[in-house]
C-alpha cells in the first residue's frame, strides 16, 4: 500500500473520540478491562468465516492441534464479569476477514463495548449518551472542530443540534417504511446500507435506532436472511430485544441486545445457531466455549445487556466522510496490508 500524505487531524480525531468515550464511561461507572486477542471461537461474532486464524510453526505443536484466532469481539469474556463486576467495557482492535473493498469495511479497527446488569433499555440509554457526549463535546468549540479535526461549519451545526432523544424503528416498522418509499424488499430481508441510509434520511437525518429485529431460531414459516450472535436475548414473540444505531453517512456503528443468561438457553441457541453449524465445519464445537459456560455455572448470570461502537464508523460520521478509509491513520483491508 502506498501511504498517502499523512494528517495531524485524522489521529487528533481519533485520539478525542476514545478519549471522550472513556471518560463518560467512567463517570458512569464503568470500569476498563483488559480482554484477550488469541482467542478461541468464542471471540467471534456471528460470521465464523470472517476469522483470521493464528499460524505458527506447526512442528512445536504450541496449539495443540486447536484452533487459535484475532479476536474479534471482547463480549463474552465482559459478559463473564458483569455478575462479578457490573457495568466494564473494553476498548481495542477488532480482526475481520472482510473480502469487500469499499468505503465502509475494514479488515482491523477499534472496538469499544460495554456490557452492564440490565435490559434493552437502560443499554440504549448509555449509547445515546456516549454518543450525544462525543458529538457535543468535539462540536461545541468551533475552533478546534475547524482547524484541529477537520470539520465543515454545516456538520459542526449537525452534532450541536442532535435531538433530545434519537428517532426509533422497529425492524417490521422500518421494512414498511422501506416498501413505502419504494423500495423492493420483504419482510426477512437484511436491511442493506443504502437502506439504512433512506431510513435515517426519512427520520430526519438524525442517528437512528432500529430495534426487534427477526430471531432466526423462530419458525416464521420463511428463510429469515438477518443474522444476529447466538445469545441475543428472544422476546418469546419472534424477535429479539436488539437493536442497531445507524449514523448519518457511516451507517450501522453499534450494535446493540439484551442477552440470554440462563445456561440452557445458552446452550439451546448456539447449538442451533448458523455460527455453530459454520464452526462445525471448521473442526471445532461446544468446547470452544465451554470455559464461557463453566463461567456461568461457577458465577452464576444476571439479565444483562451490552453492545460494540464501531469507533471507526463513529468518526466518518463526525467528519461528514464517503469513505472509512479517509477517517483512519492506517486504513487495513485486502488491498492495504502493509
Amino acid at each position: 500500500m502506498k501511504v498517502s500524505q499523512l494528517s495531524q487531524q485524522i489521529p487528533q480525531l481519533e485520539s478525542q473520540v476514545i478519549r471522550l468515550s472513556r471518560n463518560y464511561l467512567e463517570k458512569e461507572g464503568f470500569l476498563e478491562m483488559m480482554t484477550p486477542r488469541l482467542v478461541r471461537a468464542s471471540g467471534s461474532c456471528e460470521n465464523i468465516n470472517t476469522l483470521f486464524e493464528v499460524s505458527v510453526d506447526r512442528d512445536h505443536s504450541w496449539f495443540s492441534d486447536q484452533q487459535v484466532y484475532l479476536s474479534q469481539t471482547s463480549q463474552l469474556y465482559l459478559e463473564a464479569y458483569v455478575p462479578i463486576i457490573g457495568k466494564v467495557f473494553a476498548v481495542g482492535p477488532s480482526f475481520r476477514a472482510e473480502p469487500k473493498v469499499d468505503n465502509r469495511h475494514l479488515c482491523e479497527f477499534q472496538l469499544l463495548e460495554i456490557e452492564l446488569p440490565g435490559g434493552l433499555e437502560k443499554l440504549l440509554y448509555y449509547i445515546e449518551g456516549l454518543i450525544k457526549t462525543v458529538a457535543f463535546n468535539i462540536s461545541i468549540n468551533e475552533e478546534s472542530a475547524k482547524n484541529i479535526f477537520g470539520l465543515k461549519e454545516e456538520k459542526i451545526d449537525e452534532l450541536k443540534n442532535l435531538p433530545p432523544k434519537f428517532p426509533r424503528l422497529t425492524y417490521d416498522e422500518a421494512i414498511k417504511s422501506l416498501q413505502e418509499l419504494g423500495q423492493e424488499i420483504s419482510w426477512g430481508d437484511d436491511i442493506k446500507s443504502y437502506h439504512e441510509q433512506l431510513l435515517v434520511q426519512n427520520s430526519g437525518n438524525y442517528p437512528l435506532f432500529i430495534t426487534h429485529y427477526p430471531d432466526p431460531m423462530w419458525h416464521h414459516g420463511k428463510e429469515i436472511e438477518v443474522e444476529k450472535f447466538f445469545n441475543m436475548l428472544p422476546d418469546g414473540k419472534g424477535r429479539i430485544l436488539c437493536s442497531d444505531l445507524i449514523l448519518p453517512e457511516a451507517g450501522e456503528a453499534v450494535g446493540a441486545s439484551a442477552r440470554a443468561h440462563e445456561l440452557p438457553v445458552l446452550k439451546e441457541r448456539l447449538i442451533n445457531s448458523r455460527m455453530f453449524k459454520m464452526l462445525q465445519s471448521r473442526g471445532g464445537g461446544l468446547e470452544d466455549f465451554e470455559w464461557y459456560f463453566h463461567q456461568v455455572e461457577e458465577n452464576g448470570a444476571v439479565p444483562h445487556a451490552g453492545c460494540g461502537f464501531g469507533l471507526s464508523r463513529i468518526i466518518k460520521w463526525i467528519r461528514g466522510s464517503d469513505d472509512i478509509k479517509k477517517v483512519v491513520t492506517f486504513p487495513t483491508n485486502r488491498a492495504s496490508i502493509i
